[in-house]
């Protein structure tokens, strides 16, 4: 799963792009790539020589530019889906199609059939029920949902008073958003038939585990490869453990089997 490409190529934000905090990471980086052009001449070719599906994540600003990314991206060889990025906290524009369920069902209604692709949505955590804008993406075509993104958030220096990041707010990942992040992957499920693929705080695979449990279909990890690069082949071992120890053929017998006492 890439990073977000976006038409032109940007920058991203002021340095500092990212800092640690006590429980994750925050960071500002504001998207920053070589544009759509580069990426499907010099980023795409490399990425093939991998020999793995590949899910590329799309970010505009309007919806004529997600239109122009997916009908782009969608048919480059190689590509499995695409990810429609409505919830990059450190973008203003472009986020707003994330928090409002009636911008989230136009854009993705109106890109549904500009893809040769499944069309996957990132959702944000910073709205007032994510319920209601995965339904909309859901209703809008949506092949499945990817959720959460990083939650808002502001570091200060104490001593310069001043913020940590160049961009001032970031975004934060890490353990921290982990108990948000499943709650969410509960209640989208609760409310969706669409697959959900969950992320925010896995390092472990107890971790992924939660996730499961809550309904997720698949995982991602993202910060937790900073601190540790083995990450990935350490949780697929302790999943395999765990249903070693309880029985258990697939990890689609533990999709969605949280028992709540009545």
């Amino acid at each position: 799963m890439t990073k977000s490409v976006t038409v032109e190529p940007r920058a991203g934000n002021p340095y500092p792009q990212i800092v640690q905090t006590p429980s994750g990471w925050l960071n500002s980086l504001g998207l920053p790539n070589s544009g759509l052009a580069a990426f499907i001449t010099k980023d795409l070719p490399f990425l093939r020589t991998l020999d793995l599906p590949i899910v590329v994540s799309v970010a505009g600003e309007s919806v004529d530019e997600f239109v122009t990314l997916v009908e782009w991206v969608s048919q480059e060889p190689g590509v499995a889906a695409v990810e429609v990025n409505v919830a990059c906290p450190n973008v203003r524009a472009g986020l707003m199609f994330g928090v409002e369920p009636s911008l989230t069902y136009e854009l993705i209604s109106t890109l549904r059939p500009h893809s040769l692709r499944p069309l996957f949505v990132k959702l944000t955590p910073n709205v007032t029920d994510i319920a209601a804008v995965a339904r909309a993406a859901q209703d809008g075509g949506a092949d499945a949902l990817a959720l959460i993104n990083t939650i808002l958030g502001l570091s200060i220096d104490v001593d310069r008073r001043q913020p940590k990041l160049g961009g001032v707010t970031g975004g934060l990942s890490g353990p921290a958003v982990r108990a948000v992040a499943v709650r969410m992957v509960w209640e989208v499920v609760s409310a969706c038939r669409i697959p959900v693929i969950g992320m925010g705080g896995i390092s472990s695979a107890e971790d992924a585990l939660e996730f499961f449990i809550a309904g997720a279909r698949a995982v991602a990890v993202g910060s937790a490869v900073i601190d540790n690069p083995s990450v990935a082949p350490q949780l697929c071992e302790g999943l395999a453990g765990y249903l070693e120890k309880h029985g258990l053929s697939s990890i689609n017998d533990v999709v969605n089997t949280l028992d709540i006492p009545t």
